[in-house]
């Protein structure tokens, strides 16, 4: 099994030309099966069903991974097996039967505003890392960022009410940005950085070694202010860019616009948030129906 992995990971990363965080992930996602496998007693791939594939999910669930996660490692595992059976090292793909729709129609986890407001007030803005984490979650909910584009921002990044973002294939937007969320960054650079004008490039969060935050820390932050807060859903900084854009959402924004805050190439990736927004539709139902 080691072997074929191997293999699985050198060919998406030099033929497909996948990032090396979507290999990372595709490495761990196929470990965690490995490991399922082994418990099983599958010594070889030629011996595993789709019910070790559901079993696999099933675990996810109760672990309580989020539901994106799940689908992502249901996508590593069938890709892995379409390469098994492309390079005939299998004769069956136990995947092939799992296109259900209902798989690809996971909805991911969303805070209500009572959850993000616990969330954004468990940060102590007194302490250093405490004003950076609630500047870090305050900059994610208010513009929608992905974490690696957090982690990307440089110190002039921000001005009066937008912040340009550096996303996916190194492509530029500008986001507005709220105000609370400006608070909290000036707040952050003013009592705990000490930033010179000539630092244009230099990071806006930085650890308490004055290095870069990467996305561990952030996931391990807002995991460890979730339990603090009562928080009971699995959470993750990719929560609060869901959050973000349920909540435009359920206000009245437009799918389009939503999309370009976001950075998604294409409307259809937005297009899921249509179905996190049932109290939205219902609501607007009530509203304006002349016969509701």
């Amino acid at each position: 099994m080691d072997l074929a992995l191997a293999d699985f990971l050198s060919y998406i990363a030099s033929e497909k030309g996948l990032s090396s965080n979507t290999v990372a992930a595709y490495r761990r996602d196929l470990e965690m099966f490995f490991e399922l496998l082994k418990g099983r007693g599958k010594q070889a791939l030629e011996e595993v069903g789709e019910g070790d594939v559901i079993a696999f999910l099933a675990q996810l669930k109760s672990e309580h991974y989020a539901s994106s996660s799940v689908c992502r490692s249901l996508v590593a595992v069938k890709v892995f097996f379409r390469f098994l059976k492309r390079e005939k090292l299998i004769a069956t793909d136990p995947t092939a039967n799992l296109d259900s729709p209902k798989l690809w129609q996971l909805i991911p986890e969303v805070l209500t505003y009572e959850e993000v407001d616990a969330l954004l007030k468990c940060p102590d803005p007194a302490d250093p890392m405490g004003a950076r984490d609630r500047a870090v979650f305050e900059v994610i909910y208010a513009s929608g960022l992905r974490v690696s584009e957090v982690c990307g921002l440089n110190l002039f990044d921000i001005s009066e009410n937008t912040v340009r973002v550096k996303g996916k294939g190194g492509k530029e937007r500008i986001v507005p940005i709220a105000q609370a969320a400006i608070d909290a960054v000036d707040h952050y650079l003013i009592h705990f950085r000490n930033a010179q004008p000539d630092q244009k490039e230099a990071p806006l969060f930085v650890t308490s070694k004055g290095k870069r935050i990467d996305r561990t820390l952030i996931w391990q932050r807002i995991k460890l202010y979730g339990k603090k807060a009562g928080i009971g859903k699995p959470l993750s900084p990719h929560t609060l860019r869901h959050s973000f854009a349920t909540h435009l959402l359920e206000n009245g924004a437009d799918l389009r616009v939503i999309q370009e805050m976001l950075g998604h190439a294409s409307v259809a990736t937005t297009d899921r948030y249509t179905h996190i927004s049932q109290h939205h539709l219902s609501q607007a139902f009530s509203n304006f129906h002349p016969r509701p």
